[in-house]
């Protein structure tokens, strides 16, 4: 549970800071980001989870979205952790973008050599939260998660199946239904394995019609200049799969906005705004 400083700057009044420390679930060492908002030193804040999306690090979201002024502004500590195992020299991890370092997809693996190091599902729900509540000042009883594509599934999921622990969720651009499109086919056959029964867990469109459900709304923002759109994303089987059961979504098309981190920084006002309606007293 301890971690190393790797930078520190101060940020609208706050601090966002790069830490590294050697994760025993991942068996390897593993680096996060964490914006602290002022304030946080008198009283622990709310805390929302970023979850990033294929061949990106924690440095992606940190420098491009532009959350620390919102964050600052209400009150919210973001973590932004990596977005898998790096350097444990697995063979064929760096072959592809879409599979293996930075592409964990937030599953723990069960198929060899993945199943040793791509344990991340239990990383972002377990070890990561009890170093962050261990030595930040945040709030365990007031969690969201969010996340983009990739990360955007694993927001979904993770939401879904630990309702009761975040109490907001909202995603960018996210892999609904990643049984159905080849990112998803991809990683879950390597990481999982063929039999398609155990991807289920992992899928969130699969989650709701299994009866997960989340208690607020679900917000998705979606650009419709996206070009991964048709083929990868598909968040029309997500919102069908809401509306045939009644989980609330708010499936928000924007038109003109493609899949980068231009598109991220336009609405993430919007989505601090979501999560700090559910988090902050």
């Amino acid at each position: 549970m301890t971690f190393k400083i790797i930078s520190e700057q101060a940020s609208f009044g706050g601090t966002q800071g790069v830490y590294s420390h050697t994760s025993q679930e991942l068996d390897c060492d593993m680096r996060f980001a964490v914006f602290t908002p002022p304030g946080a030193s008198d009283e622990p804040k709310p805390i929302v989870f970023w979850l990033s999306g294929l061949t990106c690090t924690e440095d992606n979201f940190t420098v491009k979205a532009g959350a620390q002024r919102v964050a600052a502004d209400l009150g919210l500590v973001i973590v932004a952790p990596d977005t898998s195992p790096r350097g444990v020299d697995l063979p064929g991890e760096d072959d592809a973008y879409d599979f293996g370092s930075g592409a964990g997809f937030y599953v723990d693996a069960t198929e060899a050599p993945w199943s040793k190091h791509y344990r991340m599902y239990s990383y972002i729900t377990g070890e990561l939260p009890a170093l962050i509540f261990k030595h930040f000042s945040a709030r365990a009883d007031r969690q969201g998660i969010m996340g983009h594509s990739m990360g955007g599934h694993g927001a979904l999921t993770i939401g879904l199946k630990h309702a009761e622990t975040y109490a907001s969720v909202s995603a960018f651009s996210p892999i609904v239904a990643p049984s159905q499109v080849p990112w998803g086919q991809k990683a879950l056959t390597g990481y999982l394995g063929a039999d398609q029964s155990t991807w289920n867990d992992y899928d969130s469109t699969a989650l709701i019609k299994a009866g997960k459900r989340h208690p607020g709304t679900i917000l998705i923002d979606q650009g419709d200049a996206d070009n991964f759109l048709g083929e990868q994303l598909r968040p029309e089987l997500f919102a069908d799969a809401c509306t045939s059961v009644g989980q609330s979504v708010n499936l928000r098309m924007q038109p003109g906005y493609d899949h980068s981190y231009f598109f991220i920084a336009s609405f993430i006002e919007d989505h601090l705004r979501h999560h700090a309606a559910a988090l902050v007293d």
